[in-house]
């Protein structure tokens, strides 16, 4: 079974061709990409033990065009929920939450 953050790296990357997980500082990305990071989790327990874990992770969407398709791709994948928008150096960001 493939590890989940390995999994939804591959959902992304059928997305678009330019993924990265939370890429050094000095790395040149290449845009359009998607950006994603580690960002909490939400658990539940039960009998005092762990009974589910979901990781969250901060999902962006990098794009020079401001209407590009990409985000709305991105909003559509299951526990996904767009966060919001800034714009900085010419590029649009859309920010979302996705659990997986």
């Amino acid at each position: 079974m493939a590890q989940p953050r390995v999994e939804l790296q591959t959902i992304l990357e059928g997305i678009t061709e330019h993924v990265y997980f939370q890429p050094p500082i000095n790395i040149e990305m290449q845009f359009p990409c998607i950006v994603y990071a580690r960002d909490g989790s939400e658990t539940e327990h039960a009998g005092n033990k762990l009974y589910r874990l979901t990781k969250r992770y901060q999902v962006t969407v990098i794009d020079r065009n401001p209407d590009s398709v990409l985000p709305d791709e991105v909003e559509e994948l299951p526990l996904c929920d767009f966060d919001r928008f800034f714009a900085a150096d010419n590029l649009n960001h859309y920010v979302f939450t996705l659990f997986f």
